[in-house]
């Protein structure tokens, strides 16, 4: 089974639409989790706090002692912003930069998909999907749900 990183390393960068995260030996847990259909959020394996992006030592307790759990992949957006003009290459315009904030607490960096990035407002509920953006890179992104039942809301 090829890791992230092999796969990233594996397409050519002239044939990259978008840029692609940089992965270390910090992230690739995470990125090996996208791939796999899992949501890895960092834990201390010390004092149990968990953090997003992902660090070389905990930040509560300095521990060096870090492993992951997986996360539900449920959450809300705490906050987003809609690009009218692209600011990196491989987006459609208008396209959403959202945060959102895991059940588990810790916050993320996506996009939501699945409706009209003026539809997307603080306190959605969202759920996870992996999608593959283009060959080779699978992105953790989100799409609305409804408030009671999980049932997927999104139009478009």
């Amino acid at each position: 089974m090829s890791t992230q990183a092999e796969k990233q390393d594996a397409t050519p960068v002239s044939q990259r639409k978008r840029s692609w995260p940089a992965i270390s030996e910090d992230t690739e847990y995470f990125w090996n989790g996208v791939r796999d259909g899992e949501l890895r959020v960092q834990q201390c394996s010390d004092c149990s706090a968990l953090s997003h992006p992902p660090k070389p030592i905990c930040s509560v307790c300095g521990s060096f002692e870090l492993g992951h759990l997986v996360a539900s992949g449920a959450g809300t957006v705490y906050s987003h912003v809609t690009f009218h003009k692209p600011l990196s290459p491989g987006f459609d315009e208008p396209y959403n930069v959202s945060v959102i904030e895991l059940v588990e607490g810790v916050r993320l960096v996506s996009q939501v998909v699945g409706v009209q990035p003026s539809d997307v407002s603080i306190g959605m509920p969202v759920e996870v999907e992996f999608t593959e953006v283009e060959p080779g890179l699978v992105l953790p992104l989100f799409h609305p749900v409804a408030e009671t039942g999980g049932k997927d809301v999104s139009h478009g």
